[in-house]
């Protein structure tokens, strides 16, 4: 898990001493055999997820904050790997090198990420359902402990379950999408509870009204669904 925290907190905390334009908000991308690490940066949140065609491998993030111009402080609120790391928190100094996100491990090794996005765009954020429509009424889900949250940088997605106390993890799905003229797209890269439904695409109705996502469409099952969505 130290790997793992470092690899986040190396990306941030030159937010402080770079330009808007190299700026780790965003999504970034490395490759490494067959396997996908995607990391996601909004500016309270961050999640870090590997997969490959076949499956998704591990996820984890949490949210994280400035603390000076070269450190920042993480939290862990979620690992698909290890729950017993969920509520760990720590300040760790960084930076950037030519444009990449150059992350270190403790032992030494290094890993390049390549910029997909600057996650800048009308949905992009942090993102927690806060009501469902159920029998015809929306019906508010109350902020608790247990939440389902999206994260969106300009391009990419990924939505996750999880009780943030007891390091319990639902679900998460990710990918690409795109939001025009009122209609929100997703194309799945990665689903941790039915890999066949990687590739589908599935489109939804929205509409954004201040920090509130009015939602609707059919799930990835085929289910109705209308949830609004509030940004945090």
């Amino acid at each position: 898990m130290k790997k793992l925290i470092l690899l986040f907190t190396l990306c941030c905390s030159c937010l402080g001493i770079l330009s808007a334009q190299d700026s780790p908000l965003g999504a970034w991308k490395s490759v490494s055999g067959d396997a996908t690490s995607v990391l996601l940066i909004t500016p309270t949140w961050f999640t870090v997820t590997d997969y490959n065609s076949q499956r998704f491998i591990t996820s984890y993030g949490g949210t994280w904050k400035q603390a000076g111009d070269t450190q920042v402080d993480v939290a862990i609120l979620f690992n698909t790997a290890n729950a017993s790391q969920v509520g760990q928190k720590t300040t760790v100094p960084v930076g950037m090198e030519n444009g990449q996100l150059i992350t270190s491990s403790p032992g030494g090794g290094k890993q390049e990420w390549t910029r997909i996005d600057d996650g800048t765009g009308p949905l992009a954020g942090s993102w927690q359902i806060t009501s469902r429509e159920r029998e015809g009424k929306m019906t508010p889900i109350p902020n608790s402990a247990r939440r389902t949250m999206k994260i969106l940088t300009g391009t990419r997605f990924q939505w996750v379950a999880i009780n943030q106390e007891t390091g319990e993890f639902f679900g998460s799905g990710g990918g690409t999408y795109t939001f025009e003229n009122g209609t929100y797209t997703e194309k799945i890269e990665f689903f941790s509870r039915d890999s066949s439904r990687v590739g589908a695409a599935l489109s939804f109705k929205g509409s954004v009204n201040g920090n509130n996502w009015d939602h609707s469409g059919n799930s990835s099952k085929g289910d109705p669904i209308h949830e609004v969505w509030s940004r945090e």
